[in-house]
């Protein structure tokens, strides 16, 4: 028996979501940005991959993070852009193209 006014939630799982860059990933499996791309991509809920900008001239450094199955979609981008952003200050690194910014997020 359903219930009337009860909203079935879909599957996010397989979506690209709201794309804002296409993110320069490594065709390396075992990379740490590849895997949690695909992590996003595979995540059924809310979800948010945030990643540097990347100039192959003048940038050595890409920092990227995700978070999967958040609340919403902008509790997902906010967590994923802070992470990313941690990494400057973790390892004391610049990149010619600036911060972090959300590549993708559902």
């Amino acid at each position: 028996m359903a219930t009337v006014g009860a909203a079935t939630a879909e599957s996010l799982a397989g979506k690209m979501g709201d794309k804002r860059f296409a993110p320069t990933l490594s065709l390396d499996p075992k990379e740490a940005c590849y895997k949690s791309y695909l992590a996003y991509i595979a995540a059924s809920g809310h979800s948010a991959y945030a990643t540097t900008f990347y100039s192959r001239v003048v940038d050595l450094h890409i920092f990227c993070s995700v978070k999967l199955n958040a609340p919403s979609q902008k509790a997902a981008e906010d967590i994923a852009l802070r992470a990313c952003q941690s990494g400057f200050s973790r390892w004391k690194v610049k990149t010619a193209s600036g911060g972090c910014a959300i590549a993708v997020s559902k």
